[in-house]
């Protein structure tokens, strides 16, 4: 009996987000980082996802309205049952190879997907206490890549007897136990309550969504366009997965064969469980000022960037898609030659995250209130999957391996100047958000005090 209550606190509600997304997402991401959605033939899987990413950019945009009109439980509910159709298209694939129905399940899952991740970044950004923000960030992001880490285990476990020079794609079995996760994923998505059911420690409440409707909506979403703080936005949100394609098709996906690849996605999810804690507790704890920790969180992913990008442009010399360097897919028994590649693509993860963190903790810090940031959410997504939709794409018309990264490497340090430029408003001291949350607070029970 003691359980619901626990779940209606901030907490409760964001690791259970996070167990939908590990589910859900999480399951969904560990599939495509083999490359293909686990096919040898990437050409479906490219057109289903851009299929998708485009579909995410338009709803992604508007599902922080959906999430303000429906509220979080309806909008992750609707939004998690496509993650199941999507994998159920690429079972069929196995038999019929018929890519139209695995394009059109891309588009629904698009659809889906914006609602999905449009209820997760209201919950994520608004329900936390100012404080531990960006604990709150570090958890649900390491529970949801704990799905990337099982799901990455599925396929390797279910293809590790397969002969390394196999050139099958990932059999039934392995699309089946993903359905069955996702599935999981939605039924646990009805435990979510609406943002004035949940309560923090302190005694402040969650500041819910007042009277909107489409209209409304509608125009306030339009607004973030005319705001400089969100245009300076724009390039991050758009590197933010616009590098998984290169990342999953042309390094995990080419380098490696079909059970390593399940391997390197276990280490690849980890390491962005390690990269959020780290980027969530130095943007925490370092500082009493909010832009002091900004100044220094964008500075360290700058300089991990950097690294990073750099040893990924010395791998890519090494080879191209139709010239491997070693003239087959790397296995993990190869000892020395696996070696190097498998811990820069482990890298790519542990960027990921820490530059995701990043940008999900400056959105928090824009704002307290819960529509506010539901629609910052949804420009987020919404620019984020536009880019990936034009990634997928450059890959699917075979779009050279050197240009990708540094297409890649040139968006995401074009971000951190921008980013920069995006703080340089934060308040210095914590007590000033609390103050703005409780006049936002009694400004809404004075609203709900005069309607009574």
């Amino acid at each position: 009996m003691a359980l619901l209550p626990r779940l209606r606190t901030p907490m409760g509600q964001v690791i259970l987000v996070g167990a939908v997304c590990f589910c859900c997402p999480g399951m969904f991401s560990a599939l495509t980082g083999m490359g293909g959605g686990g096919q040898v033939d990437p050409h479906a899987a490219n057109r289903a996802l851009t299929a998708l990413y485009a579909a995410f950019a338009i709803f992604g945009l508007l599902g922080g309205g959906f999430n303000n009109i429906l509220g979080p439980r309806i909008t992750v509910l609707v939004g998690s049952v496509f993650y199941a159709l999507y994998v159920a298209s690429f079972l069929r694939y196995n038999h019929s190879h018929d890519e139209r129905l695995v394009v059109l399940a891309g588009g629904l899952l698009g659809f889906g997907a914006g609602l999905l991740w449009a209820g997760q970044g209201s919950i994520l950004m608004s329900y936390p206490p100012e404080r531990d923000k960006g604990l709150y960030i570090s958890i649900f992001w390491s529970v949801f890549n704990m799905g990337g880490v099982v799901g990455g285990l599925i396929p390797f476990f279910l293809n590790f007897s397969r002969d390394r020079s196999s050139s099958h794609s990932v059999n039934d079995t392995t699309y089946i136990a993903f359905i069955v996760v996702m599935l999981c994923g939605s039924i646990l998505s009805l435990k979510l309550v609406q943002p004035d059911q949940v309560a923090r420690e302190d005694g402040t409440q969650v500041i819910s969504a007042l009277h909107t409707d489409v209209a409304t909506e509608c125009w306030e979403i339009l607004k973030l366009f005319r705001d400089p703080r969100m245009l300076a936005f724009v390039p991050a949100c758009i590197a933010s997965n616009f590098f998984y394609t290169y990342q999953f098709n042309n390094v995990n996906g080419l380098l490696f064969d079909v059970r390593t690849r399940g391997l390197n996605n276990v280490v690849y999810w980890s390491a962005q469980m390690l990269g959020s804690v780290l980027a969530g507790r130095l943007l925490d704890k370092s500082s009493p000022s909010s832009r002091s920790r900004a100044h220094l969180g964008i500075l360290l992913v700058a300089a991990a960037s950097t690294l990073i990008w750099a040893a990924a442009f010395v791998n890519q010399t090494n080879y191209s898609r139709h010239r491997l360097p070693h003239g087959v897919p790397l296995d993990f028994t190869d000892g020395f030659q696996f070696l190097g590649p498998f811990v820069l693509y482990s890298c790519f993860g542990l960027l990921d995250a820490m530059f995701q963190t990043l940008c999900y903790w400056v959105m928090g810090e824009m704002s307290g209130e819960v529509q506010t940031l539901s629609r910052y959410g949804g420009f987020y997504k919404g620019l984020q999957s536009a880019g990936a939709a034009v990634a997928w794409q450059l890959d699917a018309s075979e779009m050279a391996l050197m240009p990708q990264l540094c297409l890649n490497w040139i968006l995401m340090s074009l971000s951190f100047p921008l980013l920069w430029i995006m703080v340089r408003d934060f308040k210095d001291e914590r007590h000033h958000r609390k103050e703005d949350e409780e006049h936002l607070f009694l400004l809404d029970s004075s609203s709900t005090n005069s309607e009574d």
